[in-house]
C-alpha cells in the first residue's frame, strides 16, 4: 500500500509553502528537497517520501524531539535503487531492519512490497507493531501476499480490528506516531469531521499513538447462502435492526441470497442523540452462589491456555482446555442468536444476547445442543467441547462483549470456577 502523493512546494517556488491541494512539481517518492507544510511531521514526511526518518534527522542535523517547523527546508537523502536509505539492506528481497518511526506502512511502502505479504512471512499480528532494530523478511514478490490464518483471528471483523488495509478503504484506523486527524482522514479520503464525530473527539481533535479510530464508511453486503441477519451484523459491527431500518426490511424476517444490503455507518452515540444502552449496574445480575459480584458464570471448568490481550498479539477471548464432550453451560440467561458453524475460525458457534448490550460466545465446540432463538437460563448447557475450527485441542473459546466491543471476560467472572 502507498500513501497518497504530496507534491514537493520547493522545486515550483523556494521558500513558498503550498497546500497538498495547490501542489504540482515533483512527486513525494522523488524530491530531494520538501519544504515543510503546514500540520506535517518528520515520520510523515518519511514515510511520504519513502526515506528513513533517521536518515533524514542526520542529513538535517535535526535533533529530539525532532520538530519540524512550516516552511523549513529539509533535505531528502536518496540512496541506490532497492536500498534502504541510511540501512544499506537489501529491500527487494532478503531482509529489514526497522529504524526510529517505521511502520508496517512505511516499510512496505520503501520495498515495494504489500503490507499485508510482509505481516503473513513474519507472523505479525494486528495491531501490526513493530520495534526498533527488528528484522523482517520481506518477501518476493511472487510470494503469497494472504495473511496466515491464526487463532487469534476470532469473531468475524470485530469493530475495533485495524488491518493492512488501503487507508481508502479501512474503516478502523491505528493512530501511529506523528499522525495527525487532518492527515489521516485525508488519506482516508473522509472528512475530519465526520471521523471526529464517529469517535466522540472535541477540539483541537488531538490523536494519541495507539488510539483506535472509526472510520465512518457507507458500505455494501450481498447476502450470500447461509447468510443470516446476525452473521451480517456481527460482520459489519452494525446492530442488525440498524441495518433492517436502513433498507426497509422487517428486522424479524429472514434474509434471502442476492439481496444488496446498505449497511449504515455507525457514528458515536453520544455524539448523534441515540440513546444509549441502559446501564447494568441499574439492574444487578441476579446472585448465585459461586458469584454474588459476578456478571457471568463460568461456562466450563478448566485451565487457561491462551487469555484475553489487546496488545499486538491480540485475542479477544480465552481458551479453556477441558475433555472432549465436557458441557459447556451458558455463562448468564438470554437469548440464543446464533447456533451453527462459523467457517472460518470457530467452527460450531453459540452467541447468546444477555441484554443490555451484553453477549457471550462459545466456539470449537463438538456439538451444538440449543437452537437459534431459544431462552437459556443461567447455568443451562448450550454445548460440549469440541475441536472445530481453528482449535488448538480439545477446548473452549470463550467471548464476553458489550455493545459490538470484546471485554476480557476474567473482569466479569469469580476468580475460579
Amino acid at each position: 500500500m502507498k500513501p497518497p502523493l504530496l507534491l514537493a512546494a520547493a522545486a515550483v517556488l523556494p521558500g513558498l509553502v503550498l497546500t497538498p491541494s495547490h501542489a504540482s512539481a515533483a512527486n513525494a517518492a522523488q524530491e530531494t528537497v520538501h519544504v515543510v507544510e503546514p500540520g506535517e511531521t518528520l515520520n510523515g514526511i518519511a514515510n511520504r517520501a519513502g526515506v528513513d526518518a533517521a536518515a533524514i534527522v542526520r542529513a538535517n542535523n535535526l535533533e529530539a524531539p525532532f520538530i519540524v517547523r512550516a516552511g523549513q527546508e529539509l533535505e531528502i537523502p536518496r540512496g541506490g535503487a532497492g536500498v534502504s536509505a541510511g540501512t544499506g539492506v537489501s529491500t527487494r528481497s532478503g531482509t529489514y531492519e526497522v529504524t526510529f518511526g517505521e511502520t508496517l506502512f512505511g516499510v512496505a511502502n520503501r520495498t515495494g512490497t504489500s503490507a499485508s505479504a510482509i505481516a503473513s512471512a513474519n507472523g505479525l499480528e494486528p495491531p501490526y507493531v513493530l520495534r526498533i532494530g527488528q528484522k523482517l523478511t520481506i518477501p518476493g514478490k511472487s510470494q503469497d501476499a494472504t495473511a496466515v490464518r491464526t487463532a487469534s483471528r476470532v469473531i468475524p471483523a470485530r469493530g475495533d480490528t485495524a488491518s493492512a488495509t488501503a487507508p481508502e478503504e479501512e474503516t478502523v484506523h491505528l493512530v501511529t506516531p506523528g499522525e495527525t486527524l487532518g492527515g489521516i482522514a485525508q488519506r482516508a479520503k473522509v472528512a475530519r469531521i465526520l471521523i471526529a464525530e464517529a469517535n466522540g473527539l472535541e477540539p483541537p481533535y488531538v490523536v494519541k499513538v495507539g488510539q483506535k479510530l472509526q472510520i465512518p464508511r457507507t458500505r455494501r453486503h450481498t447476502v450470500q447462502a447461509g447468510d443470516t441477519g446476525f452473521a451480517i451484523s456481527y460482520k459489519y459491527a452494525v446492530p442488525w435492526d440498524q441495518i433492517a431500518t436502513a433498507n426497509g426490511l422487517d428486522p424479524d424476517a429472514p434474509v434471502k441470497p442476492g439481496q444488496n444490503l446498505l449497511i449504515p455507518t455507525l457514528l458515536n452515540p453520544q455524539k448523534n442523540g441515540a440513546p444509549q444502552p441502559a446501564t447494568p449496574a441499574a439492574t444487578p445480575a441476579p446472585a448465585t452462589p459461586a458469584a454474588s459480584k459476578s456478571r457471568f458464570l463460568w461456562p466450563v471448568s478448566g485451565p487457561i491456555r491462551r487469555d484475553f490481550s489487546s496488545g499486538a498479539n491480540y485475542h479477544d477471548g480465552l481458551d479453556i482446555t477441558a475433555a472432549k464432550g465436557t458441557m459447556v453451560r451458558a455463562a448468564a440467561a438470554g437469548t440464543v442468536k446464533f447456533a451453527g458453524k462459523e467457517k472460518e475460525q470457530f467452527g460450531n458457534l453459540v452467541v447468546i444476547d444477555h441484554g443490555d448490550g451484553w453477549f457471550t460466545a462459545y466456539g470449537f465446540l463438538s456439538r451444538i445442543t440449543v437452537k437459534d432463538g431459544a431462552r437459556v437460563a443461567a447455568g443451562e448447557r448450550i454445548g460440549l467441547v469440541g475441536d472445530t475450527g481453528l482449535a488448538k485441542g480439545d477446548e473452549l473459546h470463550f467471548e464476553v462483549r458489550r455493545d459490538g466491543k470484546p471485554v476480557d471476560p476474567l473482569d466479569e467472572l469469580p476468580k475460579s470456577p
